[in-house]
């Protein structure tokens, strides 16, 4: 009887420990939800605010992704023979975005995504020429790529859009470490308007998952005592 005393605290603080672990990950999912509740709500306030002028060089450092989705405007000239041809699905389905740099008036560069093409219209889409008024959603860098598929910058080949590589890979300077989302629908290519704005939001489901894994772990160490 006496040997078993040391195994029963044993178990009993390995129990309490994996309780509390899971209590813990519960409320970790619970301010996660709260966090994902308060970006949703702000995301949403943002697309209903009227387009302001794209951040410049003063701005990039503060720039993060309470700022992502944000509608801005931007005047310029886009650069010719620099579109970068990134892989999409749609609902269109699948393609390419277009995304093509443009010298803004303000003197800094800036990753325009001008929209959506069909696989057989790539490099078949030249950029209009002259001054150009922009109007679209700030967006944030994707760097590297997609899920197991990495960007090809020597050969030109895009996954994500990656604003330091592409910039690196055309030569540009001065480029805004963000690029936008063309907002206005348009009937011809590059189809424009397509930017799906959604959030995951599986924090609920996680945190009461969570608890009731500590809540049947407690109650199986309950039964598993009143067997002794």
């Amino acid at each position: 009887m006496a040997s078993r005393s040391p195994r029963r605290a044993v178990a009993t603080i390995l129990v309490a420990a994996a309780i509390l672990l899971l209590i813990g990950l519960g409320i970790w999912q619970v301010e996660r939800l709260q966090w994902k509740r308060a970006l949703i709500a702000q995301t949403n306030r943002q697309l209903g605010l009227p387009p302001v002028p794209a951040p410049g060089p003063d701005a990039w450092r503060t720039i993060g992704k309470a700022d992502a989705y944000r509608p801005v405007l931007a005047t310029g000239r886009y650069q010719a023979g620099a579109d970068a041809y990134v892989q999409a699905v749609t609902e269109l389905g699948g393609g390419y975005w277009v995304v093509t740099p443009l010298v803004t008036d303000a003197g800094f560069m800036l990753l325009v995504n001008r929209g959506f093409v069909p696989a057989a219209l790539r490099g078949r889409v030249p950029a209009p020429v002259g001054p150009q008024r922009v109007t679209g959603l700030l967006r944030l860098s994707e760097p590297n790529g997609a899920f197991l598929r990495h960007n090809d910058p020597a050969a030109d080949r895009w996954y994500s859009r990656d604003v330091a590589a592409i910039g690196a890979r055309h030569r540009l300077d001065r480029l805004a470490p963000y690029f936008i989302d063309a907002r206005e629908p348009t009937s011809g290519w590059p189809r424009g308007g397509l930017t799906v704005v959604r959030f995951p939001n599986n924090h609920l489901v996680y945190a009461i998952t969570w608890f009731g894994m500590a809540a049947l772990v407690a109650f199986m160490a309950w039964r598993s005592r009143r067997r002794i």
